[in-house]
């Protein structure tokens, strides 16, 4: 009777361990969109405050220079964001990777190998969270672009 009962015990060592690993997963992928939106806020509030100074500076009885120098200082907040939204990313999407390996390992062990195939970069193209990071990476590279070709000549 000791055999089944820890035969019993070990399968359901192995089903809380696969719904744990399921779980991490889900909250890997929830974290992308989670830090995807703060990005999208922060980075319009900080812009929305950027053209709020370029357009009221002079009525504010703010000069030129501080003026320019507030632009860039909301755009280096605005690039700090992006490069803790693009470090978040990739922190998720390995351990991402560690958790499908886990999940194919066990898998692997409990209903036979190949189950499940192990996740591969050479599927980068089919990830979302490669087109986050592009999207953000794109913006903030438009953004710098106005700002040195258009917002900054117009402050005077």
């Amino acid at each position: 009777m000791t055999g089944q009962h820890e035969r019993t015990t070990a399968d359901e060592i192995q089903v809380e361990r696969y719904r744990y690993i399921l779980r991490r997963l889900h909250a890997v992928n929830e974290n992308v969109h989670r830090f995807l939106a703060i990005f999208q806020t922060l980075a319009t509030v900080l812009a929305g405050a950027m053209l709020a100074l370029v357009v009221g500076h002079r009525g504010w009885g703010i000069a030129p220079d501080t003026a320019r120098a507030g632009v860039l200082g909301f755009m280096g907040l605005i690039t700090l964001v992006a490069l803790f939204t693009v470090l978040i990313v990739a922190v998720g999407v390995l351990a991402w990777m560690d958790y499908r390996r886990e999940e194919c390992e066990l898998t692997d062990d409990v209903v036979g190998p190949g189950f499940r195939k192990p996740p591969r970069w050479r599927h980068l193209l089919r990830w979302y969270e490669t087109y986050v990071v592009l999207f953000v990476v794109a913006s903030v590279t438009g953004m710098w672009l106005l700002v040195m070709t258009v917002v900054l000549p117009s402050v005077d």
